[in-house]
C-alpha cells in the first residue's frame, strides 16, 4: 500500500481481546491506523509491503472494525517475519481456531485519538491468497452495488446484536467464495487418484474408504490394527497408535486431505497435524470441540441452541443422561445430520429417530414422523452450528424433542455417525460420499429420499469373545429390499459392531420390522476356540 505518513511515530502495541462481533460504521481513522502499522514495519523490515484488506479497507463499508493487513513472503521467511512483528509488540492469535504457522494471523491493539482499535496481521506465504485478497478489496471498493450486499449481509448475521465472532465469519463464506468465483478465484478441489487419509481404521473409516475409492481416490489409514476394518479397502496401513504423533506424520506424507473417525480422534494428533501442510477436516474447531464438552457446550449456548443442564454432572455422563438430569424426561431421540462444503453450502438430510442400548445407536429409522415444521427447525438448527463452527464435512447433532415441543441438544459429532447409516441405500448420496465430497471440495450431492422410508439396524456381537464366523446371511437378505454390511472385523464378542442391515419401505414401520427380522438372522458361529 502506499505510505501515507511514513514519518508517524510508532504508536504502541496493546494486548488483542477477542470479543463478540458488532457491525458498526466505518471509521476513517482506520485507514490512519492502517498506515502507521504499515510504516512501523516498513522502518524495520523496508523490503516488506503491507496491504491494508478487509473491510476497513473499503471507505464506508460497516464492519466489526477490526484493522486487517496482510504481508506476502516467500514461505521460508514467515518465522523471520513473524519474529520481527512480535518485536513490534503484536502477538499470537488467541481463541479456538487459529491460523496454522505456516500462514500465522498476529494480532494486536492501539489507541487512536482516544479510541482502541485492534489489529489482526496475515503472513502470507507467496502463491497464498494475497491476490485473492486484493482483488476482493478492489472489487469492493469499485462497485457500490456489492458494497451494499456486502453491507446488508453482515447486518442479516448479526440482526442487530452481538454474534460469536467464528460464526460471524463462517456465515460469511458462502457470499465471499461466490464473489471470488466471480472474480477468477475458486477453491481447489481435490482431485480423484488424490490419497485421502483417515485417522481411525474402524467401520466409518472402512464406508468412508469404499465411497473414496467408487470416486477414484486413493486411501490410507491410521490404526493400531493391521487388520482393522478399514485394512481391506486401504491403499495403505500407517500401523501405530491415534496418539502416535510420529505415525501421524506419517500418514500426513502424501495426502492431500485427512480426516478421521470423530470418536477416535486424538486431541494432541489434531493438534499437531493442523500445522497447514496438510488439509485437516472436518476441521481442527470442530475436532477440538468435542474433546471438552464444557467447550461443546458453551459453543451450543453461544450459537443459540439449548442445552440439557450439565454443570456438575460427571464427565462420563451422556446425553441422554444430561436429559433426564433436567428433570424431563425426553420423549424422541433425533438425529440431524448435515454436510457443509468448502464454499459454506450445507445440504441437510431427512431426520431420523434413534434408539440407544447403553449409549450407542443401535437402531436408526427415517425420516422421523415428527411434525414438518420441527423438522426444519431442526435442520436449521444443525445447519448453524456446521457452519458457526466452520466445519466441512458431516456434522451429526444429537437432539432431543421434548414434551412440550422444545429441541435440546445432547451432543454433536463432527463426522458421519450411527444415526445416519440408512442414507447409504435410502437417499440418492449417502453419508459417507458426501462426507468425501465436501472434504475434497467437489459439490455437495442430493440427499433426496429415493424411497419412501428406510431403517438401520445394527449388528452385535454376542458371548464370549471368539474369531467371527457369521451365519445366516442368506437368511437375512431372503427380503428383496434388505441390505447386508459387515465390517469385516476378525473377533466377536458381548456387545461389539460386527455390521448392519438397512432396509426400505413405504413407511419407517415397515422398514424397521423388515430390517430388525433381518438382523435376527444373522447368528454368530458359537463354537468356542481350543485352548
Amino acid at each position: 500500500m502506499t505510505d501515507p505518513g511514513g514519518d508517524r511515530p510508532d504508536l504502541q502495541i496493546l494486548p488483542y481481546e477477542r470479543r463478540e462481533a458488532h457491525v458498526r460504521e466505518w471509521d476513517p481513522r482506520t485507514a490512519d491506523v492502517a498506515a502507521t502499522i504499515a510504516a512501523m514495519v516498513r522502518r524495520r523490515r523496508p523490503d516488506l509491503v503491507v496491504e491494508h484488506i478487509g473491510s476497513t479497507a473499503v471507505p464506508g463499508l460497516p464492519g466489526k472494525g477490526i484493522v486487517d493487513l496482510s504481508v506476502e513472503v516467500e514461505s521460508g521467511e514467515i518465522p523471520g517475519v513473524v519474529a520481527v512483528l512480535y518485536e513490534l509488540g503484536l502477538g499470537p492469535q488467541p481463541g479456538p481456531d487459529p491460523w496454522p504457522p505456516t500462514r500465522p494471523m498476529l494480532v494486536g491493539a492501539v489507541v487512536l485519538e482516544g479510541e482502541e482499535f485492534r489489529i489482526h496481521l496475515h503472513v502470507q506465504p507467496v502463491g497464498g491468497d494475497m491476490p485473492r485478497d486484493l482483488a476482493f478489496r478492489d472489487a469492493l471498493r469499485n462497485d457500490p452495488e456489492l458494497m451494499g450486499q456486502y453491507a446488508q449481509l453482515k447486518t442479516q448475521i448479526t440482526g442487530g446484536q452481538g454474534v460469536d465472532s467464528l460464526r460471524y465469519t463462517h456465515s460469511k463464506t458462502a457470499w465471499i467464495l461466490g464473489v471470488y468465483k466471480s472474480l477468477g478465484f475458486r477453491v481447489p478441489a481435490v482431485q480423484p487418484a488424490a490419497t485421502i487419509g483417515i485417522l481411525g481404521g474402524g467401520r466409518h473409516a472402512r464406508l468412508i474408504g469404499l465411497a473414496a475409492l467408487g470416486l477414484g481416490y486413493r486411501v490410507a489409514v491410521l490404526d493400531p490394527d493391521p487388520m482393522c476394518p478399514a485394512a481391506s479397502v486401504a491403499d495403505r496401513i500407517e500401523v501405530g497408535q491415534l496418539d502416535d504423533i510420529a505415525a501421524g506424520g506419517r500418514l500426513a506424507a502424501g495426502c492431500a486431505v485427512l480426516t478421521c473417525e470423530p470418536d477416535r480422534a486424538d486431541l494432541e494428533l489434531i493438534r499437531a497435524l493442523d500445522d497447514g501442510r496438510v488439509v485437516l477436516r472436518p476441521g481442527p474447531y470442530a475436532l477440538k470441540l468435542i474433546h471438552d464438552p464444557g467447550a461443546e457446550r458453551r459453543f451450543l449456548e453461544a450459537n443459540g441452541a439449548a442445552v440439557a443442564p450439565w454443570r456438575g454432572l460427571p464427565a462420563t455422563a451422556q446425553p441422554r443422561d444430561a436429559a433426564r438430569g433436567a428433570g424431563r424426561a425426553a420423549a424422541v431421540e433425533l438425529s440431524v445430520v448435515v454436510a457443509r462444503g468448502v464454499d459454506g453450502v450445507v445440504q441437510g438430510y431427512p431426520i431420523a429417530r434413534t434408539f440407544r442400548d447403553r449409549a450407542a445407536i443401535v437402531e436408526s429409522s427415517a425420516p422421523a414422523d415428527i411434525p414438518a415444521p420441527t423438522a426444519a427447525l431442526a435442520l436449521a438448527l444443525a445447519s448453524s452450528l456446521a457452519t458457526g463452527m466452520g466445519l466441512v464435512g458431516l456434522l451429526t447433532a444429537e437432539v432431543f424433542l421434548m414434551p412440550d415441543g422444545t429441541l435440546v441438544v445432547g451432543g454433536l459429532v463432527p463426522g458421519v455417525d450411527d444415526g445416519g447409516l440408512w442414507s447409504v441405500e435410502a437417499t440418492a448420496t449417502g453419508q459417507h460420499e458426501q462426507h468425501v465430497r465436501a472434504i475434497c471440495g467437489l459439490p455437495l450431492g442430493s440427499t433426496d429420499l429415493r424411497t419412501g422410508a428406510a431403517a438401520t439396524v445394527s449388528l452385535l456381537g454376542i458371548g464370549p469373545e471368539r474369531e467371527a464366523r457369521v451365519r445366516g446371511a442368506e437368511l437375512a437378505m431372503e427380503a428383496p429390499d434388505v441390505h447386508l454390511h459387515l465390517y469385516g472385523e476378525r473377533r466377536v464378542g458381548a456387545g461389539r459392531k460386527m455390521g448392519h442391515v438397512t432396509a426400505t419401505g413405504a413407511t419407517t414401520s415397515m422398514a424397521l420390522a423388515t430390517a430388525r427380522a433381518a438382523a435376527a438372522a444373522i447368528q454368530w458361529d458359537e463354537t468356542r476356540e481350543a485352548s
